[in-house]
């Protein structure tokens, strides 16, 4: 074996190392094995440098020296919590006392195929973990000593990869694991450790919390099944409801229908008027012509004077310019007073039509205000009868209506107060129930105490272990030659107390210790291991121990320095290897004794005497402090069950008769009170059926009776809007026909003052033309004179 390499390691303390002989020195470390660990601060090591082999390496040494320590190390350097490691409660705690900080160094081989980043780490990854007593801090590096990553992702990556699960008991196992391992002689305990250690536990607690809830939801589907039928009635009723409403949409739609074909109606009537209208026009084009040919006459008029003109210019060529400055004069004359005569001819045109369209527009007027009188004549009877008969109707539904409503109100009221009396004689049914069923528990629980206590009054060894020991110890006096040595147990038998006061107490330090067999050798333990699975005896806890080892004797140092018993010191025993294990196994000689909980407490949490592992009282609490972390247990046994270490079973029996009497006749009282309860739910029950019953129909003719009243209302109204409606058209078209008469008889007044003006200025422009054409006439008589 290659020796070890330490740096700094107090003597006597460090453990040892020691590797099997590796087969090939030249052979690559394989991929995620360690190499090597450093430790400072670290618990008890101060400075620990340890490399390892390839292979296999054992560490050892004596108790205390560390060994434990390193492979807690190991524990946090790859990210398992505190409390995981049942070492301690938070990290700062694993820090060596005396100390502000610790720290944990790894090197993991990255080499060969199943290496981790090669590229980045090399072929050595370096794992730091630094704790302080406010934090911690974790640091991957590469070979070379470079930081790489310092996030817990990174680390888990790396676990991950190389698949180095601290958690797992398969992986890394603890001394308390081991120690459970070690202890489950059988296959079956093996099985379960294999069970829960490969996670496969776990899985099928998950699939049986998944049955569970597929169940759950079945009974949810069919629960929701049987709900769904009333709405389904309700909504066959809301669908007959549809169907009236889309018969009522019907006689909307025809009802728009004829309101279309009324106004159609007056659109042929508006039609009719525009043909007349267009007759009229078709006249007036008629007498077109004439006006025509009056202009025509005019412009031969005219082109007569012009030939003249044109006569008189030939004639008075030779005149001077004077002449030519009359002809201009004349010329211009005459064009003026040609546009004056044509603005007359148009503005009488246009006066004349103005007349036809105010006299048109007039009779217009007259036959729409007849019309609005004959209809509003009409409109009144019918419509005043039909909204007097329509109110009546409203009237008896609202009536109607306001009954219902009334008794409705009533009967919801009713129902309301039968439920919550219902609910207050369930909860109180519920109760009772519940309080029957919890001393039905305690009944049973009593006469299972007493069947206990009178087998353990027949044979006080049945109280560790039941009828299982007794055909035990059958089984161990049938084989007694195959033992080296006769096993000695169950060693609460092998006990007496020196005052029944600590009975419970006791029975709560020693725990499963009290049901326990010593045997002297491996041997005997196989053996005695065979006789218990005969007897159906599989979880029989055994102990190997010197039957040669004389009593031992715990020196003044070792022991608590209180004035309260230890177990140790209450309890008696003719045989000294029973005291033997109880001083090796349980500790015996540092478990404290006292009365109650507060002085337990005040020697436990405050006082921290040395040599005290827990503290019990007299109840079976148990207390006791870890470093920083206080921690307090209530007795694990039933309550009300007899202490095994009891002597007086005779008074305890009559007392748990007495009990179980006195539960009895609870019992039958609070059934009476149920029955009596249950009867009178039955009647509530009934009469909330009734109101229900009675309810239920009067809300259906309440909600026909509010649509009837919401549809009259809704005819009403519209009714009323019809009306409306029909007589501001006719008075909005009287008063479009009144603006357009006013504004045509505006338009045909200034018409007038226009056609006035021209017909002065075509008189003034030819009384102009004539004074002219007489001075030029006189000037050309003149001239010829001349």
């Amino acid at each position: 074996c290659r020796p070890p390499h330490q740096k700094s390691t107090p003597p006597g303390k460090s453990p040892n190392l020691r590797q099997l002989p590796a087969r090939s020195k030249a052979a690559a470390a394989m991929a995620g094995t360690i190499s090597r660990i450093r430790l400072e601060n670290f618990m008890c090591h101060s400075s620990l440098d340890i490399e390892l082999g390839q292979h296999v390496n054992f560490i050892t040494g004596q108790n205390g020296s560390g060994k434990s320590a390193i492979l807690t190390a190991l524990c946090i350097a790859f990210g398992c919590r505190a409390k995981n490691t049942q070492r301690a409660a938070t990290l700062k705690d694993f820090i060596k006392t005396g100390c502000s900080d610790a720290a944990i160094a790894v090197d993991i081989n990255n080499q060969g195929e199943d290496a981790f980043k090669p590229d980045i780490y090399g072929n050595l990854i370096k794992l730091e973990r630094r704790i302080t007593k406010s934090s911690s801090s974790t640091i991957l590096k590469d070979q070379h000593g470079r930081k790489v990553a310092h996030r817990k992702d990174d680390l888990n990556e790396i676990v991950e990869h190389f698949n180095i699960d601290v958690e797992n008991p398969c992986v890394i196992m603890s001394q308390d694991k081991s120690r459970e391992f070690l202890h489950s002689g059988n296959d079956k305990d093996k099985f379960k450790f294999f069970f829960k250690a490969t996670l496969l536990q776990r899985l099928k607690e998950l699939l049986e919390t998944i049955r569970d809830q597929v169940h759950k939801a079945d009974s949810d589907v069919q629960e929701l099944e049987k709900s769904i039928k009333p709405v389904m009635r309700e909504l066959d009723e809301l669908r007959e409801k549809i169907k009236n409403m889309e018969h009522i949409e019907e006689i909307a739609h025809d009802i728009d229908n004829l309101k279309k074909k009324l106004a159609w109606s007056w659109v042929y009537e508006v039609d009719q008027q525009i043909e007349e209208q267009t007759v009229k026009l078709q006249k007036l084009k008629g007498r077109a012509p004439a006006c025509q040919e009056r202009i025509d006459r005019n412009t031969v008029v005219i082109d007569k004077l012009k030939k003249e003109l044109i006569e008189k210019e030939e004639n008075l060529r030779s005149l001077v310019g004077k002449t030519r400055e009359e002809n201009n004069m004349k010329k211009s004359m005459e064009n003026n007073i040609a546009e004056a005569v044509k603005r007359e001819i148009e503005l009488e045109a246009e006066h004349e039509r103005g007349a036809h369209m105010l006299q048109r527009k007039n009779g217009r007027l007259n036959q729409l205000q007849a019309q609005l009188r004959d209809f509003q004549m009409q409109h009144m009877q019918s419509t005043q009868a039909e909204a007097s008969q329509m109110e009546k109707d409203m009237q008896n539904i609202q009536q109607q209506i306001d009954h219902l409503h009334s008794n409705v109100t009533r009967l919801r009221e009713d129902e309301n107060e039968f439920t919550a009396e219902l609910s207050g004689i369930v909860k109180s049914i519920n109760d009772i129930s519940k309080e029957i069923a919890e001393n039905d528990r305690r009944t049973k629980q009593i006469k299972s105490d007493i069947a206990d206590l009178q087998r353990q009054q027949s044979n006080t060894v049945t109280a560790f272990g039941g009828q299982r020991v007794l055909k035990l110890l059958e089984s161990i006096e049938t084989n007694h030659k195959k033992f080296e040595s006769p096993p000695i147990g169950p060693i609460g038998a092998h006990l007496q107390l020196a005052s029944e006061s600590w009975s419970v107490a006791v029975d709560s330090a020693c725990g499963g210790l009290l049901d326990a067999f010593i045997v002297t050798c491996c041997k005997d333990l196989h053996v005695l291991r065979e006789c218990a699975s005969k007897v159906n005896f599989n979880n029989l806890r055994i102990i190997v121990y010197d039957f040669t080892r004389p009593r031992l004797i715990i020196p003044d140092g070792s022991l608590p320095t209180t004035e309260h018993p230890t177990v140790l010191s209450v309890i008696q025993s003719e045989n000294h290897t029973v005291l033997n294990v109880l001083v090796d196994q349980g500790h015996a000689e540092r478990q404290v004794l006292v009365k109650d909980y507060e002085v337990g407490k005040s020697l436990a949490f405050d006082d921290r005497m040395r040599n005290i592992k827990e503290v019990y009282t007299s109840d079976g609490d148990k207390i006791f402090s870890r470093r920083a972390v206080q921690t307090f247990y209530p007795p694990t046994s039933k309550k009300g069950r007899p202490n095994r270490l009891c002597s007086s079973l005779g008074e305890k029996i009559a007392e748990l008769k007495n009990e179980a009497e006195g539960i009895q006749r609870t019992i039958v009282e609070k059934n009476g009170q149920k029955s009596k309860l249950v009867k009178d739910q039955c009647d509530l029950e009934q009469k909330i059926a009734d109101s229900k019953r009675k309810r239920e129909p009067e809300e259906h003719r309440l909600e026909k009776k509010i649509l009837e009243l919401d549809d009259a209302k809704r005819a009403f109204a519209e009714i009323n809007r019809y009306a409306a409606v029909d007589n501001s058209e006719l008075e909005e078209d009287i008063k479009k026909e009144k603006n357009i008469i006013v504004e045509s008889e505006q338009l045909l007044q200034k018409i007038k003052v226009k056609l006035a003006a021209a017909s002065r200025e075509v008189n003034d422009r030819r009384e102009a033309y004539k004074t002219f054409m007489g001075m030029i006439i006189y000037w050309h008589v003149h001239c010829e004179v001349v």
